[in-house]
């Protein structure tokens, strides 16, 4: 199924793009982590039109086709206030209000959306391997395999794939590359570089630095949700622990959760059957009900 591309608009002005899987039926966007694109989804957009859903994948602001923000405004409320503007425009167009599924820096977002900024903004909300607190020695090991090349770059797609399979050694290099490519941009000097704004990485070194206080915002906002809730932690997540897990579902008690055997934090890229097949359950009590 080829998704149609659309557009919104986010807090600040700043163009969103996004992939549309599906024409009718109960909306759900999805909102991809740090370092990724809206093609991270493109499988689950698939499997989610085919359930009867209208799913929208879009690149967060700074990050794949979309505008990267003048200024630099990077800080997590500014992608929680893009939340509250797509579920906006998503609910003007089609009368309810979506379902939001966040991985890592996607669920960041949401949580704060829904449980610190616009409560209501949202239906239900899927958090994918990402909770208040979370393995600091994790965040640090994605953070700097993101910053490592990020304004150097790689001379050729292989060598970014490389890269990527000493990083994720558990998961198969692929031998088409052509997913990768989405992922990249090739510059002037010919050199292939991520697919997000520097900017976002190098705020996750200053402005946001004080990794207690963003906890805290966010337990906050964990405890203040109200509304149809799911956590989906990889099984060999290299950021979320079962302490983890169970801080959460004792801040949100009406949450659901399901564990994906066999995948890492990269949890819909690891084992996407497996993770759709841990969602559509969810999604189908929702709708029927």
């Amino acid at each position: 199924m080829k998704p149609a591309t659309t557009e919104f608009t986010g807090a600040d002005g700043n163009r969103l793009v996004a992939d549309r899987y599906g024409r009718d039926g109960r909306p759900v966007l999805l909102l991809h982590g740090g370092g990724q694109t809206r093609h991270a989804w493109d499988a689950t957009g698939e499997r989610l039109a085919e359930r009867g859903c209208v799913a929208w994948s879009a690149d967060q602001r700074g990050h794949g086709d979309s505008a990267w923000v003048e200024g630099g405004a990077y800080a997590f409320d500014d992608f929680a206030r893009d939340v509250i503007a797509m579920s906006g425009q998503i609910a003007s167009e089609t009368g309810d209000r979506p379902i939001v599924i966040g991985a890592s820096l996607g669920g960041i977002a949401s949580m704060l959306a829904e449980g610190a900024h616009c409560p209501g903004a949202l239906s239900a909300l899927v958090l994918v391997d990402i909770t208040p607190r979370v393995d600091p020695n994790g965040v640090s090991k994605i953070i700097d395999f993101m910053a490592e090349r990020m304004h150097d770059g790689f001379a050729t797609v292989e060598e970014a794939a490389d890269a990527i399979a000493s990083y994720l050694p558990h998961r198969a290099r692929p031998s088409n590359l052509e997913g990768l490519k989405k992922n990249l941009r090739i510059h002037g000097d010919g050199r292939y570089r991520w697919h997000w704004d520097p900017r976002f990485i190098e705020q996750r070194h200053s402005t946001e630095a004080d990794p207690a206080r963003i906890e805290e915002r966010l337990l906050v906002a964990a405890s203040r949700l109200s509304l149809p809730t799911l956590l989906v932690r990889g099984g060999r997540s290299e950021l979320v622990a079962d302490e983890h897990v169970n801080e959460f579902l004792s801040l949100v008690p009406h949450a659901e959760f399901a564990d994906v055997k066999g995948a890492g934090h990269m949890v819909a890229g690891d084992r996407n059957d497996a993770f759709a097949n841990a969602v559509i359950p969810f999604l189908t009590r929702l709708q029927a009900a």
